[in-house]
């Protein structure tokens, strides 16, 4: 009987995924088992540091406004600050209010002293 070839369906599928893990160190890019299974973490952990993201820079945007109010000669707190803000209706949101702190203090310390009054 001759020799029966098979398929290449799970090849195509293998070669997929030693594409995918190709730049990973060791036997994570070598053997199939162990390329599969840093696949699947590595996807994991993407999918949840996609939101994690988002938080730590809203994080570093409130540290960073909170930081150039603090340094208000008139005392000011972060929190009645962005509450001051909606009472006043000025839709800033916290992206833009931290590039102002950081690029111009003084025009942070405006409108904080606008929103006072």
């Amino acid at each position: 009987m001759t020799r029966i070839r098979r398929g290449y369906i799970a090849r195509r599928r293998r070669t997929k995924i030693r594409l995918f893990a190709s730049s990973f160190r060791g036997a994570h890019s070598r053997l199939t088992r162990t390329m599969t299974q840093q696949k699947i973490r590595a996807l994991v952990s993407a999918h949840r540091d996609r939101d994690r993201k988002k938080r730590d820079f809203r994080r570093l945007w409130i540290a960073r406004i909170n930081a150039v109010i603090r340094g208000n000669p008139v005392f000011y707190i972060y929190s009645r600050f962005i509450h001051n803000l909606y009472k006043g209706q000025l839709l800033l949101n916290r992206k833009i209010l931290a590039q102002i702190a950081i690029s111009n203090k003084n025009c942070l310390y405006m409108i904080s002293n606008e929103i006072i009054k």
